[in-house]
């Protein structure tokens, strides 16, 4: 499930960029649960992912803020 790989990837970054004690396992839970019963929030989750890519987290801050707002906090 494509869902999956994104929510792990969107978690990790948003604990690495910001919040190092950020129960990472609940957020990717919370986050395919939540893909897996709504496929807005599945393509939300996708263009969370795909506008973290290649970012810096500073950049990523500013630039993936809209798309990620629903993912993690």
């Amino acid at each position: 499930m494509d869902a999956a790989i994104d929510c792990n990837s969107i978690c990790d970054r948003y604990a690495s960029c910001y919040d190092n004690d950020y129960d990472t396992s609940a957020c990717e839970s919370r986050c395919r649960d939540n893909a897996n019963d709504d496929e807005d929030y599945e393509r939300k989750a996708d263009m969370c992912d795909a506008c973290l890519t290649d970012r810096a987290c500073t950049s990523a801050t500013f630039a993936c803020a809209t798309d990620c707002a629903t993912i993690v906090p």
